[in-house]
């Protein structure tokens, strides 16, 4: 790097907690931890994991909710130079066992609550060590007790054996300062495993400067109207999703405050955030909507909220006009994907953007849009599929070379990667998310976007959620199909209705021939749509007919 030291993500968190260590770093069940104390017993974990013998490189799994124990063993593990892996705490066995035997891990960090999936999948994997944590681990005594009166703490049953200890084992087990572990700019920080949307996870290898880098343009896009330092951060979104780490555990390597809540429910989020006056959250478009439906949002002060961010989704426009209306502040998009390490695209807090954009193109990130079945440039301001590279990108699956090779292309010389999705950039450098080149409708010879008729049926005022998808058609290539779930306390509502209202705001070639009605719709274990389903429910109903 320039023949300049590379400072890693651990000695950059020892840097902030060095400036601030009598500063509130974390607050979890009204608890504050401040950064001294994160670097106590980050030290202290990564200690006794070294003394057990964990070593440079080594795989992780973290396999907890947000718990303080969650940011603890993730910086314990940059200390040494081992590598996280960190999911979510809803996987079953199954997807588990995948992932702790694709990753090559040795450790697993789990609850006691899960521990029973973790003991069913031992015997198949290289698991060595299991670190079993409870909600209560770092709760004064009066807490638990209290808890556990009222049953408010949930328990789970493990056992003990080689192998098997606790966390606080660890912090007791006191073995001395960890190694001095040197960290290169391009050696791995963790791998994050992309939601399986199209078949078995896949893991994708961060990089410590890039995981940095990304952290920084993060904060930077909120920078103008909350400096560094001065933010309480509610981490509104998952930490094994990339969007949730840069602007979670990016709060921690700048200095920030963050939030985190055992359970996500709105109630929860909302009381946390007048109570501890949050400047920043970051949710789903999903979640933007639950929360102006929810039934006791005005018992809620949210005036403290400066840096509303919306990633993962296409944010609806009139989620987005709704959310402006009752706030005075605008919800902020973003544009990214996992193997991109966050944010391709930021939208700027304090800066006047155009509606519908996804954000303005990073200056760390170079872009292409290209026709998705040439691979050839699309003239300036045209639809194509985004081809994404930077200096420090991923380049490649975790022993994957087969999804490697469909999804990095080297055009003249250089490295990128095919995010997949159909965009349009401006002259400006501002992106517009079109589709899912996958989820595209090929309707009459038009290309239709999946995603802007669902746009328009969430416009309306009884749809919850919709999802569209193409039903194979030989005479006009496919129909479009729509699937809605409406409103619970709503009666009346049609399929003819919902058609119609499409009428009015699409064009011909773009509205729906069909509407069924359903419950819920299938998502990802990251709460991703998944059209997939839906669409092979239809093609099995075609070939049964």
């Amino acid at each position: 790097m320039n023949g300049k030291k590379h400072r890693s993500i651990y000695e950059a968190f020892s840097e902030t907690a060095g400036r601030f260590p009598g500063k509130t770093a974390l607050i979890y069940l009204g608890e504050r931890f401040t950064y001294g104390q994160l670097e106590q017993m980050a030290g202290m974990i990564a200690g006794s994991l070294a003394g057990m013998g964990v070593e440079k490189g080594e795989r992780a799994v973290i396999y907890l909710p947000h718990v303080p124990q969650w940011v603890i063993i993730w910086l314990a593990l940059q200390r040494i130079g081992a590598v996280a892996v960190p999911v979510t705490h809803f996987y079953g066995p199954g997807d588990l066992r995948y992932i702790a035997a694709d990753s090559g891990a040795e450790t697993i960090f789990c609850m006691d609550t899960n521990f029973g999936y973790v003991s069913q999948i031992l015997s198949g994997t290289g698991l060595k060590r299991v670190i079993v944590n409870t909600v209560a681990d770092l709760l004064p005594w009066w807490k638990r007790f209290i808890g556990k009166v009222y049953d408010r703490i949930p328990e789970g049953k493990y056992s003990s054996g080689e192998g098997i200890f606790t966390f606080k084992d660890l912090i007791r087990r006191r073995s001395g300062p960890p190694p001095e572990v040197p960290v290169e700019g391009w050696e791995t920080a963790e791998i994050l495993y992309t939601g399986g949307t199209t078949g078995l996870p896949k893991g994708v290898p961060i990089s410590d400067v890039l995981f940095q880098e990304s952290v920084d343009e993060q904060r930077k896009a909120s920078q103008k109207i909350i400096p560094r330092g001065e933010d309480v951060v509610i981490q509104g979104a998952p930490l094994y999703h990339i969007l949730g780490q840069v602007v979670g555990l990016g709060g921690i390597l700048s200095g920030d405050t963050l939030i985190l809540l055992p359970k996500m429910n709105l109630d929860a989020i909302l009381d946390h955030i007048e109570r501890y006056k949050a400047k920043t959250f970051f949710g789903t478009p999903t979640l933007y909507r639950m929360i102006l439906e929810h039934n006791r949002l005005d018992h809620y002060d949210l005036g403290s909220l400066q840096y509303c961010f919306s990633g993962g989704d296409v944010l609806p426009r009139e989620v987005a006009g709704r959310w402006l209306k009752k706030y005075g502040r605008p919800i902020y998009q973003g544009y990214g994907a996992t193997e991109t390490c966050g944010g391709v695209a930021l939208t700027p807090a304090g800066e006047s953007f155009p509606e519908g954009t996804a954000g303005k193109i990073l200056p760390i990130k170079q872009v292409k849009v290209v026709n998705p079945d040439t691979l050839e440039d699309v003239p300036p301001g045209y639809p194509g599929e985004l081809l994404v590279s930077s200096d420090h990108m991923v380049d490649g699956y975790w022993n994957k070379p087969e999804e490697t090779a469909r999804s990095f292309v080297r055009i003249d010389g250089r490295l990128w990667y095919r995010v997949g999705d159909l965009v349009r950039i401006d002259d400006q450098g501002w992106l517009f998310f079109l589709d899912r080149s996958a989820d595209i409708i090929k309707h009459k010879g038009y290309r239709v976007a999946a995603s802007k008729i669902e746009a328009v049926l969430q416009e309306h005022p009884a749809v919850i959620a919709s999802c569209a998808v193409g039903v194979p058609d030989e005479k006009v290539g496919e129909r479009i199909k729509a699937f809605v779930v409406i409103k619970e306390d709503v009666k009346g509502v049609t399929a003819s209705d919902l058609i119609k209202f499409c009428r009015e705001r699409l064009a011909p070639y773009e509205v729906p021939q069909y509407v069924e009605f359903r419950d819920m719709l299938p998502k990802s274990k990251v709460g991703k749509l998944l059209r997939r389903e839906l669409r092979a429910d239809e093609r099995r109903k075609l070939e049964v007919s």
